[in-house]
């Protein structure tokens, strides 16, 4: 089989290679830096079979919005583990990367507050630093909403029933160690690569944005490869919170809201 690379340039592999097969035949060290792979508009795990013409580009911790998408797709699973061992009961509803960090929407049992923020924070540091590898593995639709249904992770039932709905016949779920999550993936190798993770706030949110559904709870959070970078933007959010418009113009006496009215 041959894909082609970003230059134009050919390259022959192996029927059923991965795409991490196709970092390694360009350079070990490419292999080494490898965390996905874009095939065409798609980021998939490296762990999955390329097919013949594919159009690949293999994604590093250079690859900018590509790297970070998969980093944080990753950290929001870490951060979802942490909760539900922190917070025992705790249901999963979805949480994807967003523009400069990630979220994830949860069933507690009991409301979480910003005092919760350092144990969470704590056991996604032990989660990290386990370097539990992801594994990718498929599922039919009715495996799955047995599966799910077993456990008592009544979002995930319905989101593999609505795939059902929509003609797919499998769906696919990743592993670390125990924990277990319904996702289209990609996600790095291991928790080991997660960068630096800092949860930011908490909101609510209804499940599948309908007021007819649930009321959950969405943790928003953020993820850098390092603390460097994470303090940097920590300071930008600071500095813009701080020249505010609505603040600024209270304080210098711009506007004002009458107590009478």
């Amino acid at each position: 089989m041959t894909v082609t690379l970003p230059d134009g340039s050919r390259l022959e592999l192996p029927e059923g290679a991965t795409g991490h097969d196709a970092a390694a035949a360009i350079g070990p060290g490419l292999a080494k830096a490898a965390v996905a792979v874009r095939v065409g508009d798609e980021i998939r795990d490296l762990a999955r079979p390329l097919d013949d013409g594919d159009a690949i580009q293999v994604v590093t911790p250079k690859s900018g919005d590509d790297y970070l998408y998969v980093m944080r797709h990753s950290a929001a699973h870490v951060m979802a583990e942490a909760v539900q061992t922190v917070i025992p009961g705790a249901k999963l509803g979805f949480g994807p990367p967003i523009e400069d960090g990630f979220y994830y929407d949860f069933d507690l049992p009991r409301p979480v507050t910003e005092d919760d923020f350092p144990a969470i924070e704590a056991e996604i540091a032990r989660i990290i630093s386990a370097k539990a590898p992801f594994q990718r593995s498929v599922m039919s639709v009715a495996d799955a909403h047995d599966y799910f249904a077993e456990r008592g992770d009544t979002y995930k039932v319905d989101q593999v029933d609505m795939l059902a709905g929509q003609g797919e016949a499998t769906v696919s779920l990743y592993r670390d160690r125990d924990f277990v999550d319904l996702c289209r993936g990609p996600h790095l190798q291991d928790t080991g690569r997660v960068g630096k993770v800092k949860l930011l706030s908490i909101a609510g949110a209804y499940w599948r944005g309908s007021e007819k559904n649930p009321q959950l709870t969405r943790i928003y959070a953020t993820a850098f490869p390092n603390q460097t970078e994470l303090d940097a933007y920590l300071e930008r959010v600071e500095q813009a919170r701080a020249r505010d418009h609505r603040r600024v113009g209270r304080d210098l006496g711009l506007f004002y809201f009458d107590e009478h009215g």
